[in-house]
C-alpha cells in the first residue's frame, strides 16, 4: 500500500453538504469520501493506493480535477484497489456532482 497526500490552494468553490461515499471499493475500483472541512480554503486529498509507484500519475489527475472544479474547504480521501486514471477521474466527478446535487 502507498499513502499520497496533496493540497491545493486559491479554490474557488466549497461544498455544503452532508459528507458522502462514492464508489465501491473491490478489484479494481476505488471509493472516494468527500466532506466540507474548514481547511482556510484548501483543497486536501489523501490516497490510500494499492498499486505502488504511480505517485506522477496521481499528482496529474488530482491536478487535472482541481483545475476542473476549483474547490476550497475540501477533505477528499481516496481507497483505490487499482483504478484506472479515467475512473479516478469519473469517480472524483461524481462525488463532488453529488455534493452539488444535495446543496440546491
Amino acid at each position: 500500500m502507498e499513502t499520497l497526500n496533496y493540497r491545493f490552494e486559491q479554490g474557488t468553490r466549497k461544498l455544503a453538504a452532508e459528507p458522502k461515499v462514492v464508489g465501491v471499493v473491490s478489484s479494481g475500483n476505488l471509493e472516494v469520501l468527500i466532506e466540507s472541512a474548514a481547511l482556510n480554503g484548501g483543497c486536501e486529498i489523501a490516497i490510500q493506493t494499492a498499486a505502488v509507484g504511480f505517485g506522477p500519475i496521481w499528482q496529474a489527475v488530482m491536478q487535472d480535477f482541481q483545475q476542473r472544479w476549483q474547490l476550497a474547504d475540501t477533505r477528499i480521501a481516496i481507497n483505490d484497489m487499482g483504478a484506472t486514471p479515467a475512473v479516478v477521474s469519473l469517480r472524483l466527478d461524481q462525488a463532488v456532482e453529488t455534493m452539488l446535487g444535495e446543496a440546491k
